[in-house]
């Protein structure tokens, strides 16, 4: 039978498996356990009392967090004549058309935001196979499909953070790093909870977040007592 190690049994001191806490809770509990060699991401883990097979359930957005990432964040932008110095001028990592698309085509992806022009989506879909599985494909609903490229570079850079339901209607998000203040991360998580929770499809039918869990990259998941939130 294999051993807990010392980070394990620390918190199975400070929690209980199947009990619900607060945000104020949870993040006391993550941050209060043994660090490790590197700065934790806080994420959290929701499943969707909706159905994925259903187009107009899809869940998806994007939200301001109040504090930001923690970490800097690399642009692509697909564009072209004007917009593709307003693009540089906000400080995008990456700004082209034709030859940007092949060489993401090649296996290139060092970025974690992708936005396009309108007039690019239609070669930018081609990549869908590519773009979409690792949620970077650009989308209106989100933000990244404008005609104002250096606003969206500009508010992804500063902690923009976009949300999408996956196959198994769950949604996976980072709300910072561990070595954020205890305030910064609950203020970022509300704002994605709230952020996700009016998102919710109109055709969506009974009880619409299931759960929540919050966790630290290296930590377990606690679950959330969502009775401090409005949710449908």
């Amino acid at each position: 039978m294999k051993k807990d190690n010392k980070r394990v049994k620390e918190f199975k001191t400070l929690f209980e498996k199947d009990k619900a806490y607060t945000l104020e809770e949870i993040v006391f509990v993550l941050k209060k356990a043994h660090k490790v060699k590197f700065d934790e991401s806080v994420d959290l883990a929701l499943h969707l009392g909706v159905d994925p097979k259903q187009s107009d359930q899809m869940v998806r957005g994007s939200v301001m967090l109040p504090h930001g990432l923690g970490k800097k964040v690399r642009v692509a932008v697909f564009c072209k004549g004007e917009e593709s110095a307003a693009a540089k001028e906000a400080q995008a990592d990456y700004v082209g058309a034709q030859e940007l698309i092949e060489k993401v085509k090649s296996g290139w992806l060092e970025f974690d935001v992708a936005i396009s022009t309108p007039d690019m989506m239609r070669e930018l879909a081609k990549l869908g196979k590519i773009l979409g599985p690792r949620g970077l494909m650009p989308s209106p609903r989100a933000g990244t499909v404008t005609t104002d490229v250096g606003r969206a570079v500009k508010e992804a850079k500063a902690g923009k953070v976009e949300f999408k339901m996956n196959k198994l209607a769950g949604i996976h998000v980072s709300v910072g790093k561990l070595s954020f203040e205890e305030s910064a991360l609950v203020e970022n998580a509300k704002a994605i909870i709230d952020a996700i929770n009016r998102a919710k499809p109109q055709t969506a039918k009974g009880l619409y977040i299931k759960s929540i869990y919050v966790s630290s990259t290296m930590g377990p998941g606690l679950k959330l007592d969502s009775s401090e939130f409005k949710i449908a």
